[in-house]
């Protein structure tokens, strides 16, 4: 059987724990004593039974008698599985409620027949719409505070249906129900005869599983590159499409071209030449790429965004607001970058659709279409093509913060590569300043754009605001697997790092740090374990920094006062 995942979403207290108790206890899909165990905290909390508790893990959450987690649990029919993903109400939460719906394949919307439709009804509907989840349930519950009215269901089904439509969501059904008494939950309603349509058990039974994305074109995202003996094995998890051995494929954002020649395996037994979607594998190329955590694997015929600009729909929940040109980080796929909201087009209320412009910053629970810069180009899709490629978070400091949606691409600002050889191109950022900044006692990095790429015979200028560096030395831009030889200040050599050798001259990387090296042995040994240090383990790389890294060797901190960036 297959599974469907489905996001249960709502006003608080409009009744979604209850409603989900209620259809784990109609299946018969409790763990056995669960019952047993809610009657008795129940009875000494003074409080009557309700399904809600049964979901309810944590004593702090049933004291508070709301839902602060984003939980998942299953339960089955006789035609499939089902996990089920309850996303909390309150305002604080809905961070909780982005990472728990984000990989749901349905929805059920839960409105109180007595309250209407609320605010935060239509933002948990606007989020449904932002992460493209298109086959939505709406349930009026609490049927039995309004005496099973018709009228009543049939004002509050037009009121969130005229909601919803400039949403581009068309409900699959409204279904009126009361998760308290089980009324349309698993069984028909005696008090609601008026309702013809399906129950809650037989309308999910109804939604067609998400079918066919093995047919779409290859994305298949590097989530790490292991090395055993003398293999490189690029490991990940493909998001659409088929790989196979023999297959040539282009590994963006750089678009460089290779073949698949094995699928790696640990035993015989596990051997095979092709995978599909949902699969996490690895696999060997034909080349000796530098490959990295965030890369995207397509087939050479497929085509993907890259740029270092997007647009964007995103939602804010930080509890600092989201300002122009402050760095955040971003999320996509398995790509992390450094990201800045560049403009904001249009800032969107989401409990009324009214927009409005020239908006300077975005506060907690705003919605914003927005165009994003990134530090360096990136691969992505749109998501109306590729979900998996196209959604994103933002993380501010430790938190994430905000999650969007790609919705168009922008024009890349040009980046000129800093060096420029016959077989490589790097980015080198040894010509950037670092100031200490009096008022906001920090640092601050400024990269100011080249005005042109450097070849060999260029003369480079060696000294800056905040650097000076000596004639003669050797740059090892370890990111792009590139070093570039500096002799009387002219550039002797841009090639590969597998082409260099030590010549007994001051080394430094790609950012102007001096590299506390000086054999050939010490400088292999260091490559080899940068290559080894996945994308984003933070920690491994801050202890290779502290180990092969001089700041102050070459640069210094210049004070600057009211610098803007």
């Amino acid at each position: 059987m297959n599974i469907l995942k489905i996001v249960v979403v709502g006003h608080v207290d409009h009744g979604k724990s209850t409603i989900i108790g209620r259809l784990l206890f109609d299946t018969n899909s409790l763990p056995e004593g669960v019952i047993k165990k809610v009657e008795k905290i129940a009875h000494e909390t003074g409080k009557p039974f309700e399904y809600a508790y049964l979901l309810d893990a944590f004593e702090e959450e049933q004291q508070q008698g709301i839902t602060i987690d984003t939980t998942q649990i299953q339960f089955s029919t006789s035609k499939r599985d089902y996990l089920i993903i309850d996303a909390p109400g309150h305002k604080e939460f809905l961070k909780n409620m982005i990472s728990g719906a984000g990989n749901a394949n349905a929805a059920l919307l839960v409105i109180d027949a007595k309250q209407g439709v609320q605010e935060q009804s239509k933002r948990h509907a606007y989020m449904l719409s932002l992460l493209g989840i298109k086959k939505v349930y709406v349930l009026i519950n609490k049927m039995d505070l309004v005496s099973y009215d018709e009228s009543r269901f049939n004002f509050v089904e037009r009121e969130i249906r005229e909601f919803l439509k400039p949403l581009g969501i068309e409900p699959l059904k409204c279904i009126p129900v009361s998760g308290l008494q089980g009324d349309n939950i698993a069984q028909k309603s005696e008090s609601m005869k008026w309702y013809q349509g399906e129950t809650v058990i037989d309308a999910l039974d109804l939604i067609d599983s998400e079918d066919g994305i093995e047919q779409k074109s290859l994305r298949f995202p590097i989530q790490d590159v292991y090395k055993f003996d003398d293999r490189r094995i690029i490991a990940g998890r493909i998001e659409s499409g088929k790989i196979s051995v023999g297959d040539r494929i282009k590994i963006f954002p750089s678009g460089r071209e290779t073949q698949v020649v094995e699928l790696s395996y640990w035993l015989e037994k596990d051997r095979k030449t092709s995978a599909q979607a949902g699969e996490s594998i690895g696999i060997q190329v034909s080349d000796e790429f530098f490959n990295q955590r965030g890369e995207i694997i397509t087939h050479v015929e497929d085509s993907i965004k890259v740029s270092n600009r997007c647009r964007a729909s995103i939602f804010w929940m930080g509890k600092n607001p989201l300002t122009l040109n402050k760095k955040y980080k971003l999320k996509l796929a398995t790509q992390e970058v450094e990201a800045q909201v560049e403009k904001i087009l249009k800032t969107i209320d989401a409990s009324n659709l009214e927009s409005r412009q020239n908006s300077i910053e975005l506060k907690l629970n705003d919605v914003a279409e927005v165009v994003l810069k990134f530090k360096t180009e990136i691969a992505f899709d749109l998501f109306d093509e590729f979900q998996a490629t196209g959604r994103f978070v933002l993380v501010d400091g430790f938190d994430v913060a905000g999650g969007g949606i790609i919705v168009a691409d922008e024009k890349s600002e040009s980046q000129i590569p800093a060096f420029i050889g016959e077989n490589v191109t790097a980015h080198g950022e040894i010509f950037d300043e670092f100031y200490y900044e009096i008022e906001r006692r920090e640092i601050i990095h400024v990269s100011e754009p080249l005005k042109k790429s450097y070849r060999v015979g260029d003369e480079i200028p060696t000294q800056g605001i905040s650097y000076d560096y000596p004639d003669n030395f050797d740059i090892l831009l370890l990111r792009d697997d590139a070093f570039v030889s500096i002799r009387d200040k002219k550039i002797t050599a841009i090639d590969r790092l597998e082409n260099f050798y030590y010549d007994h001259v001051p080394l430094v990387n790609g950012r102007g740090f001096g590299i506390k090296l000086n054999d050939s042995e010490g400088v292999a040994n260091m490559i080899e374990e940068f290559r080894n240090i996945s994308g984003d383990d933070s920690k491994s790389m801050a202890a290779f920094s502290n180990r092969y890294f001089h700041f102050n060797q070459y640069r210094t901190l210049k004070f600057y006062f009211d610098y803007v960036i």
